[in-house]
């Protein structure tokens, strides 16, 4: 079985995300015998494609000069203009290298790495598999106005496609919802977590000094639907009272202008603080949380419960979307939408020693139903069934 993917989300994400789930499943057929691959791709800056263990030659993008080196403008600036210009040229030969490799047919499955439908017209009859992860643009349009040419690239795939992968129940019934897809084209495959816990306990340096003892820890992005900012209102009346937890953000990016105003509003700046992460950092904080929190509105899957599980951090989520479908009984949960809600399970998880011994040990016995090598035999039954 030789299986094509593309450069697609290799361009675009550095680390975390969906480039995450290409990158396990190729490191999983490495190590198959019966599976051969090739990665379509020039150019990238994705952290995991250099630590792969297969021979892979890829140069990275160009890099900016960021205002720590020692930033001179106007000149930084016009060479930044110019560095734009040349990392936008190498992401355009990354997909007109893919292109090209796809046009060559040197494969049996085609499995695209997002939605630019750019493919088409090489395929030649050659079947692909889509994976969709999420339905969150059709559900809240509103937060995504200039989205109109990546729905139709998206629905024009999801109705080619020999099949389609789904990352949950959740997101197959979004899926025959919004795009009227047979249910006999969608496999729901499930993800799993990369995160390997460390023994040890790193307590280095955040932004506003070192880490608190006792903490709630909030994961990646925060923006719209993930409802961080509504979370953080609804908890305002425990986060301001005696011995009350912090709360930890880790990745995406710092704190907004926005957010610091309303985070001052409310008396709370002193309680939230902002880290960047990698594995073995957000590994720890895994560890040393009181909880994670995921407030979201709605997910594909949610990866960060599975990695909190691993790491014996006890589960605190909406209930909505796939997430009470991948925590199963091993979290608490609350309403998203509403004030009350949140707060009572954030003060019930906070307040309960005994509560939170039961969710890790409950999320221990529950990560034993995903693993990425399910993931890699899963996907490598679709795709034998594809190729055929």
């Amino acid at each position: 079985m030789n299986v094509l993917y593309d450069h697609q989300v290799f361009s675009s994400f550095a680390y975390g995300g969906v480039s995450r789930i290409f990158f396990e499943l190729m490191s999983a057929y490495s190590m198959d015998p019966g599976m051969k691959f090739e990665l379509s791709l020039k150019y990238s800056d994705n952290e995991y494609l250099n630590e792969a263990g297969w021979n892979l030659h890829v140069e990275p993008f160009l890099k900016r000069i960021g205002p720590g080196q020692g930033f001179r403008y106007p000149l930084d600036r016009m060479k930044n203009v110019v560095i734009n210009r040349m990392n936008k040229q190498r992401r355009n030969e990354n997909r007109d290298y893919s292109r090209k490799i796809i046009s060559e047919g040197r494969f049996d499955v085609f499995h695209p790495t997002y939605f630019d439908p750019y493919f088409l017209d090489s395929l030649h009859g050659r079947p692909y598999v889509l994976t969709v992860f999420d339905l969150i643009y059709e559900l809240y349009p509103g937060y995504f106005p200039s989205s109109k040419k990546y729905l139709e690239g998206k629905s024009l795939l999801i109705h080619r496609a020999a099949k389609i992968i789904a990352i949950s129940e959740h997101t197959k019934n979004d899926l025959k919802k919004f795009y009227n897809v047979h249910d006999d084209k969608i496999e729901v495959v499930y993800l799993a977590s990369s995160l390997k816990p460390d023994e040890r306990i790193q307590r280095g340096k955040i932004e506003k000094g070192n880490l608190p003892e006792r903490y709630l820890l909030y994961v990646g992005n925060r923006a719209m639907y993930k409802n961080f900012i509504f979370f953080i209102e609804s908890i305002q009346p425990l986060l301001t009272t005696d011995g009350a937890p912090a709360v930890v953000c880790a990745g995406g990016n710092d704190f907004t202008r926005e957010e610091k105003r309303l985070l001052k509003e409310w008396g709370v700046e002193e309680k939230l603080f902002y880290t960047p992460i990698n594995d073995s950092l957000l590994a720890s904080l895994y560890r040393n949380a009181v909880a994670f929190v995921f407030p979201s509105l709605y997910e594909g899957f949610g990866i960060p419960i599975l990695e909190a599980f691993a790491c014996g951090c006890p589960v605190l989520i909406s209930n909505t979307g796939s997430l009470p479908e991948i925590a199963g009984e091993a979290c608490l949960s609350f309403d998203p939408r509403d004030k009350a809600s949140i707060l009572d399970a954030t003060r019930q998880m906070f307040s309960s020693k005994t509560v939170r011994a039961e969710l890790c040990a409950k999320g221990t016995k529950r990560l034993k139903l995903f693993s990425w090598k399910r993931t890699a035999d899963e996907t490598k039954r679709i795709y034998e069934s594809v190729a055929s």
